[in-house]
């Protein structure tokens, strides 16, 4: 739920700077970007910090091979794409790597939750909310990919 929060706090506090006169965050498309890229700093990190890390190995479907690798694959890439947002050049193409990601990683919500699994000492979000928080992540990410 944390991300979700930053993902929205990160894009208010970036509109807010917009209309208060920074020039690189006004309108709503840079402020997406600032939000979706605190996000993916915040999960990025996670893949490397304990005791997250050893829950997020724990949620990798234990049909794929070696978790540890894919999880630190998966933050390197979240980190990349959280700076790609901010820099326009690259901002569409971190968007749809990001996307893509989100709906790659996926699978791995969904076994942790079918699991019954853990996150920091709490149940993992619930399939339903965490589904619908996932359309929320790749809207916005198409957001910046299709926006003006």
């Amino acid at each position: 739920m944390v991300p979700f929060i930053a993902l929205f706090v990160g894009a208010a506090v970036a509109r807010l700077a917009g209309l208060a006169g920074v020039d690189a965050l006004d309108g709503w498309h840079p402020a997406l970007r600032v939000g979706l890229a605190l996000l993916f700093v915040m999960t990025g990190f996670a893949h490397f910090v304990s005791p997250r890390r050893e829950d997020l190995i724990a949620m990798v479907p234990p049909r794929l091979p070696r978790p540890g690798m894919l999880v630190a694959v998966t933050g390197v890439l979240e980190l990349a794409g959280a700076v790609g947002l901010l820099i326009p050049a690259t901002a569409r193409p971190a968007a749809a790597g990001l996307a893509l990601l989100l709906l790659a990683m996926f699978p791995a919500n969904v076994s942790a939750a079918r699991r019954h699994l853990t996150l920091a000492g709490r149940p993992v979000t619930p399939l339903g909310t965490r589904t619908a928080m996932q359309i929320v992540y790749v809207g916005t990410a198409l957001t910046i990919l299709f926006g003006p």
